[in-house]
């Protein structure tokens, strides 16, 4: 595959942005989508915690970015498990 990359971009130099911007997309889709597997949430082995998100605490904060919310002042609503 990369040398076929190689070859054409030797006879179109124009493309080799297109090529790096390409690449550095699929490689920043493939970090994200390592980080997504490792979080809190996600259980690779069900035996030993087969719902690992009741353990989290009420002020874990989900998402990415949290721009209006303050965990900090969040009440546990549901109970222990």
């Amino acid at each position: 595959m990369l040398r076929i990359m190689r070859d054409h971009a030797r006879k179109h130099p124009g493309l080799i942005p297109q090529f790096f911007f390409i690449c550095l997309g699929m490689g920043g889709a493939a970090l994200y989508l390592v980080r997504l597997a490792k979080g809190p949430h996600v259980t690779w082995n069900k035996s030993s915690n087969p719902e690992p998100w009741n353990q989290l605490s009420p002020t874990y904060q989900y998402k990415f970015l949290a721009v209006n919310t303050d965990y900090k002042n969040l009440k546990k609503e549901g109970p222990d498990f």
